[in-house]
């Protein structure tokens, strides 16, 4: 299958489905990456402006992904709003030239701004093309759907947490969800809902058979 994988910013898709993504590559099936964001101005003070951008390229290596398999622009993070239109075509683009199976995104229940504009423009772009199903990211959200699981074996969430271990800024901060607790506890959880020994969730917005 064809996978199409939208990260608003560059660790959103590690930390809403980095697990199913190791997952994926094991099992060979075709990704691309989109980061919309390499959030500059969400850093600690004095890193260099792209100290994300790097962060994420140490994850491509990580995952063995060739650059044809990930993109990465250059949108403001927090003013995705402005750059709508601009954010649709770039999908359209991408519909057209990789014409994916399963499109992959932030929930529709995801509040954070740019989420919202990411998830919105996905589903105007591939709502006749494509299956959609959206990543949890619960510290955005005051409700998910759990209605798509993704079954997950120890080895996958332990990928996804070393994927996350690259994003040393964003250890730097402090961030709770980026901790091996809240990484594996959420999996055991999404596992036992679906007699599972791990696993991740999605919301499903349209499925194509």
């Amino acid at each position: 299958m064809k996978i199409l994988i939208l990260s608003p910013h560059t660790d959103d898709a590690e930390l809403g489905c980095g697990g199913s993504i190791a997952k994926m590559i094991e099992e060979g099936h075709e990704l691309l990456w989109v980061v919309f964001s390499i959030a500059e101005d969400s850093l600690p003070h004095g890193l260099p402006k792209d100290t994300l951008k790097k962060e994420f390229l140490q994850v491509a290596n990580h995952l063995g992904l060739k650059e044809r398999s990930y993109m990465i622009c250059d949108f403001r993070v927090r003013h995705m709003d402005e750059k709508r239109q601009e954010i649709l075509e770039d999908l359209v683009k991408i519909r057209q030239s990789f014409q994916p199976d399963i499109v992959m995104m932030p929930s529709l229940n995801d509040y954070h701004q740019d989420h919202q504009v990411i998830s919105n423009e996905t589903i105007r772009a591939f709502k006749m093309h494509s299956s959609i199903i959206g990543y949890e990211l619960p510290w955005n959200q005051l409700a998910f759907n759990t209605n798509l699981f993704i079954r997950l074996q120890k080895s996958h969430i332990d990928m996804k947490l070393d994927l996350l271990s690259h994003y040393k800024s964003q250890l730097q901060l402090g961030r709770s969800y980026f901790s091996s607790e809240y990484v594996y506890g959420l999996a055991k959880v999404r596992g036992t809902q679906c007699n599972s020994s791990y696993a991740e969730a999605f919301e499903v917005v349209r499925w194509r058979i």
